[in-house]
């Protein structure tokens, strides 16, 4: 055994219990969460109605990624995916960066959705504690996740459904205002009366291009998966395609309807967490409302729940490489890495500190924190393809999917989210992307040269796959 079958091996033990069609609902329903409903709102503050150039640009990004990912995840299934691509293409300093970048910025994000069903909440019961929906909500997640991968897979299906039935519902009903509403709709007024198009100019717009990242993220998370799919080339295959399509459709399109609809500093001001519910105030329609609020609570909801999942096999790949506990490693008899979740979930104990701390900046601070590894495991993924292919070349490898457009596509990407992050330094809220990032990335640089000097060997797999203890 030899090769990238030894870091398959080393990761064995995970139950393939993912249909295909699950898979499909996972790769789209991670990416509709926060970042679209409540995301969006700070994106259109800074772009104006120019956030739909943002989120075309991010999506292209986006797009370049998934071909990228799609390509390596069908030449080699597994639950350490990028990381472990990274490990075995560039270096193994590589793929423990990426592991753990990644892993941070999962759980950080996880608390921008938990404090974000917090901030839904309030719609209808102002005066309830946040901290008892956080608390709430986070336990029955944790529960599907630590049942099996199977309950993850049924309750992460059936969220992502709801969520597509929802925006596909949104979109027919808002083209239904606009095409024939009792009043005319001023789209022109709306596009270019308060500013024009784009109020603060490209910087507005590329402003908004770094939360539009932010709001994709998760569409990674189909080569995670894919290392607990029945048929992980069938479901990458499907899911990269279905992904293409709807990300056009839910965000794009819904994006467009909103700025048509409603006028951009309305959007901004108004009390609602979320552009998608200020936009059903305003059809009339009773309990339009409440109903898009519900959807937007089920969104992040199902985001939570994805990172959840996902958090747990990068932490579990981690210890799998000896690059974690040993005990991070174990796997249940039902196929749950447990230790592994329960630390995964610390994210959730630190949005909550974070937002009783300060609820009014509490989701931009959790989106600039978890920004550095976001954008860091995306421009490895990019890099990391291009050793993928070039090893793959000098072995005259077949490849049984394949990214059009490599390398222009590729060297893209990566130029795109170097950009992206470099910007970062120069926009008051994403300073600390950078302030907190550098020392991060220089502490795991730090702390991965003290565990080679130790000559520490990571540990059999069979030394690991007991019970949790």
């Amino acid at each position: 055994m030899d090769g990238f079958d030894k870091i398959q091996s080393r990761e064995a033990g995970l139950h393939k219990k993912l249909t295909a069609r699950q898979m499909s609902m996972i790769a789209i329903g991670g990416a509709i969460g926060t970042g679209l409903f409540l995301g969006s709102k700070f994106a259109i503050g800074f772009a104006g109605p120019g956030v739909v150039v943002s989120y075309v640009i991010g999506g292209f990004i986006a797009l370049l990624l998934m071909g990228c990912l799609a390509e390596m995840t069908v030449a080699h299934p597994t639950s350490g995916s990028f990381g472990a691509y990274a490990e075995h293409y560039v270096s193994p300093l590589a793929g423990f960066l990426v592991r753990y970048c990644y892993w941070s910025s999962i759980v950080l994000a996880v608390g921008t959705e938990v404090t974000a069903v917090a901030e839904y909440m309030k719609f209808w019961l102002p005066d309830v504690a946040a901290w008892i929906w956080i608390a709430g909500f986070s336990a029955a997640l944790i529960g599907v996740n630590a049942y099996s991968v199977k309950a993850f897979g049924s309750v992460e299906y059936w969220f992502s459904a709801t969520k597509v039935f929802a925006i596909v519902a949104f979109i027919v009903l808002a083209i239904g205002m606009l095409a024939g509403g009792r009043e005319a709709v001023p789209v022109a007024q709306h596009l270019t009366g308060q500013g024009g198009f784009m109020p603060n100019g490209w910087g507005g717009v590329w402003t908004g291009v770094i939360i539009s990242i932010f709001s994709y993220f998760s569409i990674e998370m189909i080569a995670v998966a894919a290392g607990e799919a029945e048929h992980p080339e069938q479901a990458v295959r499907q899911a990269f395609k279905a992904t293409v399509a709807r990300l056009v459709i839910f965000y794009l399109l819904s994006l467009s309807l909103i700025v048509m609809l409603v006028p951009w500093k309305t959007l901004v001001a108004d009390g609602t967490t979320s552009p998608f519910v200020t936009v059903m105030q305003s059809v009339g329609i009773p309990y339009a409302d409440s109903i898009l609020n519900f959807i937007v609570i089920v969104a992040a909801l199902s985001a939570m729940n994805s990172m959840l999942y996902i958090s747990t096999r990068m932490l579990f790949s981690l210890s799998r490489a000896g690059d974690a506990p040993a005990a991070l490693g174990r796997i249940r008899a039902n196929g749950v890495p447990l230790n592994a979740l329960a630390v995964s979930a610390s994210g959730i104990a630190v949005a909550a500190w974070v937002y009783v701390s300060d609820p009014g900046t509490a989701f931009p601070i959790m989106i600039a924190l978890s920004m550095f590894g976001v954008l860091f495991t995306w421009g490895m993924i990019f890099f990391t393809h291009l050793f993928f292919r070039r090893r793959m070349a000098g072995r005259g490898a077949f490849l049984r999917f394949r990214m059009p457009g490599y390398p222009a596509g590729t060297l893209l990407g990566l130029t795109g989210i170097s950009a992206i992050l470099l910007t970062t330094w120069f926009i008051d809220i994403f300073h600390a992307t950078l302030v907190f990032g550098v020392p991060f990335l220089a502490l795991l640089v730090l702390a991965y040269g003290l565990r080679k000097a130790r000559g520490k060997p990571a540990p059999d797999r069979e030394a690991r796959s007991g019970g949790i203890g």
